[in-house]
């Protein structure tokens, strides 16, 4: 697991390889990952937008950008938490995740960016 702290938010990101697949006559290494929002300050915050960057070891570097998180823009109350789950498809056993969500403070109604860590998408059979 990994963990980051931004302006009293804290992200925490678990990782697992979910196994293969094909579609399209291609090959696909299939990751989920879960992610814990903790607000660790004394305001109430809202998750508007995400940022992702994937690193794939056989592409190009690919940018997601969309509102929410699974179709939702949760509110967080101080020192309560959100989690969701999601997944990655990778063209190769070993790439990286790495972003931030935008957010908004609701006692100063300030936006602010809480940068998720990189994160590691590996096949188990290949860091052995």
């Amino acid at each position: 697991m990994v963990q980051q702290v931004t302006n009293g938010i804290k992200i925490s990101v678990k990782t697992n390889f979910e196994g293969t697949r094909y579609q399209n006559s291609r090959l696909y290494f299939s990751f989920s990952y879960s992610i814990t929002i903790e607000n660790q300050s004394n305001d109430s915050v809202q998750l508007i937008s995400r940022h992702w960057k994937i690193f794939d070891s056989l592409k190009s570097l690919v940018v997601v950008e969309g509102e929410g998180v699974i179709g939702k823009k949760p509110v967080i109350a101080p020192k309560k938490r959100y989690t969701y789950s999601s997944y990655c498809n990778l063209t190769s056993p070993l790439g990286s995740m790495k972003g931030f969500f935008n957010m908004i403070n609701f006692s100063t109604t300030k936006k602010f960016r809480v940068y998720i860590p990189s994160f590691q998408l590996i096949v188990p059979a290949i860091s052995n």
